[in-house]
């Protein structure tokens, strides 16, 4: 039987980088989906963290010129993970977290760090690096949602999945860079990137991949909702039909409760009643913020 090979495309990684529940998911995702067979690589951004960690780097694909300068595609490792890099110093070799500067605000130029993400994975998508030709293009939230998008216009493409973890973050940016950041004209509709007279990020990739999953199905049920749905509802209940909702794990290697150090009582699942020792703690945790 053919092994199913994943490109997973998202904006942070564990240990690598990390502003939230995002990074954690896609670090245990490669190795959960092992387990069932799937072959995963995942691509990210080269933020510095990641260029200082990454081993064996080989280069498999150029960019000329990506959104300013030249760019390479590099595959390698780094914390146990198969990673594809995009080396982008004039976009990624920067201060701050992967979306702001050391002063807090958005980097002005967020639309093109995540456009050329997107067009990254879609060459790998599309079969152009030697040796991963991935079944499926598997993208996390606004920062990857551009992808499904582009491999939806192009000529042949594999299946993509779109998973929102927080439908709150949609990047959203202006109309007049369609062309620059690389979508055809006939893409600006209602049902293609088109979002209130802007691009949407999220919206395009929730509009375009050919499955959606989100990280409950609690959740899968709210986004469909007026009050849940941060005006992305109506398009999540016409696509109802391909959206699930996957209850997130843990990756217990790391976040284990019958050896964590920062427990004041660990436990097992044949040893619930131990957890009862860090109840004084939690408290004293909750009343101090």
């Amino acid at each position: 039987m053919k092994r199913i090979k994943v490109l997973s495309v998202a904006s942070e990684i564990y240990p690598l980088v990390k502003t939230g529940g995002l990074a954690d998911v896609i670090g245990a995702l490669p190795a959960a989906l092992a387990m069932e067979g799937i072959a995963v690589r995942t691509l990210i951004p080269g933020y510095p963290s990641v260029a200082a960690k990454l081993a064996a780097a080989t280069p498999v694909d150029t960019f000329t010129d990506l959104f300013g300068s030249a760019a390479r595609i590099l595959a390698g490792t780094a914390a146990g993970v198969d990673l594809f890099v995009l080396d982008a110093p004039h976009l990624y070799d920067r201060p701050g977290d992967p979306y702001r500067g050391p002063d807090g605000r958005d980097w002005p130029d967020n639309a093109f760090r995540f456009a050329a993400l997107a067009q990254a994975a879609a060459r790998i998508g599309r079969g152009l690096v030697s040796g991963f030709v991935p079944d499926i293009v598997h993208t996390h939230d606004w920062q990857a949602g551009l992808a499904p998008a582009l491999l939806f216009y192009a000529d042949t493409r594999p299946k993509t999945v779109m998973t929102v973890h927080n439908l709150a973050f949609q990047g959203v940016f202006p109309a007049e860079l369609l062309s620059a950041i690389g979508l055809p004209p006939h893409s600006f509709t209602f049902t293609g990137v088109e979002y209130h007279g802007s691009i949407g990020y999220l919206k395009a990739g929730l509009q375009l991949a050919d499955r959606l999953t989100t990280v409950s199905p609690t959740y899968s049920r709210e986004i469909r909702t007026p009050s849940a749905g941060m005006g992305l509802d109506g398009l999540l209940r016409a696509r109802a039909a391909v959206l699930s909702g996957i209850l997130n794990g843990i990756d217990d290697t790391i976040w284990n409760p019958a050896d964590d150090p920062w427990l004041a009582g660990t436990y097992t699942a044949a040893r619930l009643e131990a957890r009862a020792r860090n109840r004084p703690r939690c408290r004293t945790a909750l009343a101090s913020k």
